[in-house]
């Protein structure tokens, strides 16, 4: 695959968030397409705010409705494609309750269900729809945020096909060009832009980064390979760095810029208590496990916070 640009108008399509489509374009040209997913899924993640993950599920339609004229043409067409089993599969009084069901969750939630709904019937939709209904506004904006990126991938893999039959391929020099880089490094080690290790903290209460929190970087240097269950607070944890979040919520640089990780069972603190005096945690600590395999990878590791609830995902 030739290397392909991305404008921002193109990523605006495959995803409704003005700061997603920005920092892509200005991330393209990419050489593959894993490495424009693998783009995408940081900055979606790690780069886009809540007002931006808000911003991209209002560009959808409900399940079962039809885009709005303002729609981007690009977007409310895959929309249509992303819908049509659904639409083919329900009854008129299964897409009343759809509708019925979707306003409640609007109503819940302040936005709209987001789901990839391709290859899906109406049942399953209503059924899932149901289910993530109870679910508390903090798990509910990850489950949202996490099908948006399988909704962007999917797009983004039909624009980056569509886009590559048109780009020429033919360039015998350019192949030989990319055959020796890939023979000239061995896979993985790349020099890294960024620690291997990086966090960031949402405050999803106010809708805003968390700023000013305390957060520790540590590794388990036991005498077993990892600790064991209540083991949390042994000497066997060796500090590998500190920070403070700043305005944006994310930390400073938490150990070095190795190019590969030491495997092993890492944990993050943060000081939550002082952050939130009135909240229900003193500190969080989120303890994760790299393997030999992974230790070329990067590792994001952000907290979602709320006074009484907490979430963490792994990032890239």
């Amino acid at each position: 695959m030739a290397e392909i640009t991305v404008e921002e108008k193109e990523a605006l399509a495959c995803c409704g968030s003005t700061q997603f489509a920005k920092q892509l374009a200005l991330a393209s040209p990419f050489s593959s397409l894993d490495q424009a997913l693998s783009t995408a899924t940081d900055i979606w993640f790690n780069k886009v705010d809540v007002n931006g993950w808000l911003e991209a599920f209002a560009a959808h339609p409900a399940i079962g409705q039809s885009p709005s004229p303002s729609s981007h043409p690009t977007s409310a067409q895959w929309s249509k494609g992303e819908q049509s089993t659904a639409l083919a599969t329900a009854t008129d009084s299964g897409l009343q309750e759809l509708s019925d069901w979707n306003a409640r969750y609007r109503q819940k939630f302040g936005h709209v269900f987001l789901i990839c709904a391709a290859g899906r019937s109406a049942a399953e939709i209503l059924a899932e729809l149901k289910n993530r209904y109870w679910n508390r506004p903090i798990v509910e904006l990850e489950i949202a945020a996490k099908e948006q990126m399988k909704i962007t991938e999917l797009r983004l893999r039909k624009l980056l096909s569509a886009k590559a039959e048109v780009v020429s391929t033919g360039s015998q020099h350019s192949m030989r060009k990319s055959e020796e880089a890939l023979l000239g490094k061995a896979p993985h080690v790349q020099a890294r832009s960024r620690p291997p290790i990086t966090t960031h903290v949402l405050d999803v209460s106010r809708g805003s980064p968390a700023a000013a929190i305390e957060v520790r970087l540590e590794m388990w240097k036991g005498n077993q390979p990892r600790p064991l269950f209540g083991e949390f607070d042994t000497g066997g944890w060796v500090l590998q760095g500190s920070s403070t979040t700043d305005r944006d919520g994310r930390s400073g640089q938490l150990m070095s810029m190795v190019d590969a990780l030491s495997p092993g069972v890492y944990r993050i603190s943060f000081n939550t208590g002082k952050y939130c005096p009135d909240g229900f945690f003193p500190y969080v600590s989120i303890v994760f496990e790299i393997r030999e395999s992974q230790k070329w990878e990067h590792f994001h590791v952000p907290l979602l916070l709320s006074p009484f609830s907490f979430s963490t995902y792994r990032g890239s």
